[in-house]
C-alpha cells in the first residue's frame, strides 16, 4: 500500500501555500497535475523538481490507471489542480475514489479554494450554503437550474467565467433582482475585487463595464422568505 496526497495549491496568491503542501510535494517521488506546465511554474517558484504526470479531466481515468500503477510499485504521488483544492469543480475525485479502491492511502493536505476564500467574506449565515460550481453554459439550463436553487431559499455559490459572468447575473437578476449577490474577481489575486449588493445593482455595475476580465466566483444569499413558508408548510 502506497500513498496518494491529494494536494491544495494558491487559487493566485502564491504566499497561501502551506508549509505541509511543500513539504509534501519535496518529498513525493511524482507530482501529478491538471496541467503540467502550470504545476511545473509552481513547482519552479519553489525550487522543486519532480516527474510530472498529467491528469486532467479529460483523460483522468486513463492517467489514473498510471498512477495507480506507481502506487502499486511503491511509489508515493501528489496529486494538484491548476489552483485550489482538488475535486471542487476540478478533476481529481476520480482518481481519488480509483486509488482508495486499489487499497491505497488517499490523504488529504488541505489549502485554499475560492468556495471557502468567498464564504469566508460574503457573510453567508444560516445553516446551509449550497456549491453548485459552474452551471450549464447553455442558457436554457442554466437559467432551469437557477430558478430551482434559488426556490430552495438557502445560500449559494457558483463558479463563472468572464465570458459568462454578465449573462449570469442577468439571469440572477431576472428571477429576484434583490436578492444579495456576493462577487469575488480574481480572489487572493493582484487586482482582487469583491462586490456587494442586490441582484440588479450588481448586474448594473458589470454590465457598464467595457472589458470583464478574471475569475469569479458568486455568492447569492438566502431568501428568509422563503425558508419560513417552507418551515410552515412543515407544520
Amino acid at each position: 500500500m502506497s500513498e496518494l496526497y491529494i494536494v491544495g495549491t494558491p487559487i493566485g496568491n502564491l504566499g497561501d501555500i502551506t508549509f505541509r503542501a511543500l513539504e509534501t510535494l519535496k518529498k513525493v517521488d511524482f507530482v501529478a497535475a491538471e496541467d503540467t506546465r502550470h504545476t511545473l511554474q509552481l513547482l519552479t517558484h519553489f525550487e522543486i523538481r519532480k516527474p510530472l504526470i498529467s491528469c486532467r479531466s479529460q483523460n483522468e481515468e486513463f492517467a489514473s490507471d498510471k498512477i495507480i500503477t506507481l502506487l502499486d510499485e511503491g511509489k508515493t504521488v501528489a496529486y494538484a489542480s491548476d489552483a485550489g483544492t482538488p475535486g471542487i469543480s476540478d478533476p481529481g475525485a476520480v482518481l481519488a475514489s480509483l486509488a482508495r479502491k486499489a487499497g491505497h492511502k488517499v490523504i488529504p493536505i488541505p489549502g485554499p479554494s475560492a468556495f471557502a476564500t468567498l464564504a469566508s467574506v460574503a457573510g453567508a449565515g444560516g445553516k446551509t450554503l449550497i456549491f453548485e460550481g459552474f452551471l450549464s453554459p447553455k442558457p436554457g439550463r442554466r437559467r432551469s437550474r437557477l430558478k430551482e436553487l434559488l426556490a430552495t431559499g438557502d445560500a449559494i455559490i457558483l463558479y463563472e467565467s468572464p465570458f459568462r459572468i454578465v449573462k449570469l447575473l442577468k439571469d440572477i437578476a431576472d428571477i429576484e433582482s434583490e436578492r444579495r449577490v456576493v462577487v469575488g474577481r480574481e480572489l487572493t489575486k493582484l487586482h482582487e475585487e469583491i462586490s456587494d449588493g442586490t441582484a440588479a445593482e450588481i448586474l448594473e455595475d458589470y454590465s457598464s463595464r467595457t472589458k470583464v476580465l478574471g475569475e469569479f466566483a458568486v455568492f447569492i444569499s438566502g431568501n428568509k422568505k422563503v425558508k419560513n413558508s417552507e418551515d410552515d408548510a412543515d407544520n
